[in-house]
């Protein structure tokens, strides 16, 4: 299911996951497991599974489903979930770093967890410390995703993550 190896000197992790429904299940696990001051960056092409793997996150958070929108458009959106608040991003129709710090998103950083779509695209937008979760397709309805942790608490996030996944696709 999965293989740990070293990539740049940079752990990575990576596993297939089958279907939205489980991509989703990915998102509950990674959301319950989120503390204030994490960032996950998420990349990979249109209809990868990010917003799928947000609504996850935001599950998981214990954020109301009817809560969770795409912010393509609002840039930023805020989440209250269980004691936790989860800034959610979206990145796709920005051009550069300039357009992104207009929108206040880099006073929220830190003041919850943040999780930031298409972060590929404003590469700025990401601090030192972070987890990347690169989305694969491989299938109609499959992908690989890969596990990118920068820093101690995104490490350990990172191997709380596989560890948790696999237990539960079992």
């Amino acid at each position: 299911m999965g293989s740990v190896s070293s990539k740049s000197g940079v752990r990575e992790r990576s596993f297939s996951v089958r279907s939205p429904a489980a991509m989703r299940r990915l998102g509950a696990c990674l959301g319950t497991l989120l503390r204030t001051g994490d960032f996950v960056g998420l990349i990979g092409d249109l209809g990868a599974g990010k917003t799928v793997l947000t609504r996850g996150i935001a599950e998981g958070a214990g954020v109301s489903e009817s809560e969770v929108a795409s912010p393509t458009f609002a840039i930023v959106y805020p989440y209250r979930g269980r004691a936790l608040l989860l800034h959610h991003a979206d990145l796709y129709r920005l051009a550069d770093a300039d357009e992104l710090y207009a929108t206040g998103f880099f006073d929220l950083l830190g003041q919850g967890a943040t999780v930031v779509e298409w972060v590929d695209r404003v590469p700025e937008a990401m601090p030192p410390e972070r987890l990347l979760v690169r989305l694969v397709r491989t299938g109609e309805r499959t992908r690989r995703v890969e596990l990118e942790p920068l820093g101690a608490r995104h490490e350990e996030l990172a191997r709380e993550l596989a560890q948790g996944y696999r237990r539960r696709a079992g």
